[in-house]
């Protein structure tokens, strides 16, 4: 484990945070390009040039991906980063000119902090201007800066959420990690099953958001402020269709560490690239990266900090 998705070469991470308004956004800069794919499992999601990433369509790499909060709004960010990577002369080729290939997700924050301040082009630039290929900054930082987890009793009783990274080595030297940030209306729990964030109970502890749903006791107000979106990263040589497949599998990771998770009111997504020459395993690379992805889900909550008058699990 090195934890973080810079361990694999081509890749650069880049926050902006805006701890005032509570929201920011996160690039991954593979400005070389990488195969990339993703897979959308949430009924509420907010994306950018999603299609382009599937089977069957022309362009198979990618320059950068963006996370961002400010909901539908924070998707203008991308066009910093589209700004930035042309600056540098990073695209795809059209006769001419070369495009940048920017998709992108947001999770919606707006509930906490201020709702009429968004990231934007700017901020995405901004955070490319922060990259770097050392150790990510996790918690309450980037896209993650304003999220929260457990809201199915309404806002008042959810727990900060963030951003996590999470890396782990396979057969042959493989490298696969993991980005995520958390902003899921259920509960955030270990590898033993047990909640480490999510919704609150009044009185202290944790109400359990799957059994509220079970006995008829949530979505109080849980609307659209929700979402996991994240990217997970390998340096095994991959197919467009294989890490389509990668971004499907590492799904798993959400419903090991999300619950309940893919919900009418998340908007789930995970970006897969694909950097580097060694062979490896689809089906190896899928499986880890699920286990990499509830990692850095876990993480995201265990490093973050309170916000906003958001408590984390720190301040509990």
């Amino acid at each position: 484990m090195n934890g973080g998705i810079t361990g694999i070469a081509g890749i650069r991470v880049g926050h902006y945070t805006d701890r005032v308004a509570a929201t920011g956004c996160t690039v991954i800069l593979c400005e070389a390009g990488a195969v990339a794919g993703v897979d959308v499992r949430g009924s509420a999601p907010g994306t950018r040039e999603t299609d382009l990433l599937r089977p069957m369509n022309l362009v198979e790499r990618a320059h950068a991906i963006l996370l961002s909060g400010g909901s539908a709004f924070g998707l203008d960010a991308a066009g910093g980063v589209v700004r930035y990577l042309e600056e540098r002369g990073v695209g795809f080729e059209m006769a001419a000119v070369r495009v940048p290939l920017v998709p992108a997700a947001i999770l919606f924050d707006l509930t906490v902090g201020r709702a009429d301040v968004r990231p934007g082009p700017d901020e995405g630039y901004q955070a490319c201007l922060d990259a770097g290929d050392g150790k990510v900054a996790e918690g309450s930082v980037g896209a993650g800066t304003g999220a929260t987890v457990g809201k199915l009793l309404g806002p008042e009783m959810a727990t900060k959420g963030g951003i996590g990274a999470a890396s782990a080595t396979a057969a042959g030297g493989i490298t696969v990690a993991a980005l995520m940030a958390v902003n899921a209306a259920g509960d955030v729990v270990g590898p033993d099953g047990r909640i480490v964030a999510g919704t609150r109970r009044p009185e202290g502890g944790w109400a359990d958001s799957s059994r509220l749903l079970r006995e008829g006791g949530g979505l109080a107000r849980p609307g659209a402020a929700n979402t996991t979106i994240g990217v997970v990263a390998t340096d095994a040589a991959l197919t467009k269709e294989q890490v389509n497949k990668v971004a499907q599998m590492a799904h798993d990771g959400i419903a090991r560490a999300v619950r309940p998770c893919h919900t009418m009111y998340d908007g789930d997504v995970v970006f897969a690239l694909s950097l580097g020459d060694k062979t490896g395993d689809v089906t190896v690379v899928g499986s880890v990266a699920a286990e990499v992805v509830a990692m850095a889900i876990v993480r995201a909550v265990t490093q973050a900090t309170g916000l906003a008058g958001v408590p984390a699990v720190s301040d509990l």
